[in-house]
Order: C-alpha cells, then sequence, then structure tokens
C-alpha cells in the first residue's frame, strides 16, 4: 500500500499546497455566496483567507527552494554551540 506523502523535501507535496488553496477559497466562496453578513461570517472569510495564504506562502517557498519543515536548523544549532574549554577562556 502506497503511503500519502504530505511533506516532500522539507515543504509540503504539491497536491496539498493545491488543495489548501482550493479549500481556502471555496470557504471564502461559500462564505460570500451562501451566509448572510455577520461577525460569524466574517471569522469564517477571515479562515479561508488564512487557509488559501498558508498555501500560497508554501507555493512560493516550495518555487525559491525554501524548505521551512526541514531539520537542518539542528546541525546550525550544533555548530554555535560553545565547548567546555572555550567557555572558561570567556
Amino acid at each position: 500500500m502506497a503511503r500519502i506523502k504530505i511533506l516532500e523535501d522539507g515543504n509540503f507535496a504539491r497536491w496539498f499546497r493545491l488543495c489548501l488553496i482550493a479549500v481556502g477559497f471555496g470557504i471564502m466562496y461559500c462564505t460570500f455566496k451562501f451566509i448572510e453578513p455577520s461577525i460569524w461570517s466574517g471569522i469564517l472569510l477571515l479562515v479561508g483567507l488564512g487557509i488559501a495564504a498558508v498555501g500560497g506562502f508554501t507555493s512560493r517557498a516550495a518555487l525559491l527552494h525554501i524548505k521551512p519543515f526541514d531539520s537542518s536548523y539542528k546541525k546550525a544549532r550544533k555548530s554555535y554551540e560553545v565547548k567546555d574549554d572555550e567557555q572558561d577562556k570567556l
């Protein structure tokens, strides 16, 4: 059985990014079309906008080869650690 991967190469998979954008715009469209104006429809509209924005930002990150969900920060964190003998000199 094939596993469906949401994360690929440190970013969301292409199909998941497109689904986020489509779901976000779908929520916004349904809010405009079918729900009468109120505070709850405004909140629902902002939720849809937020979901679509996450999909759009992760698509841009993939285009720029940025990996927001990668674990390479651990290597950088280790490079900043101070060794015990160097700590005594400071």
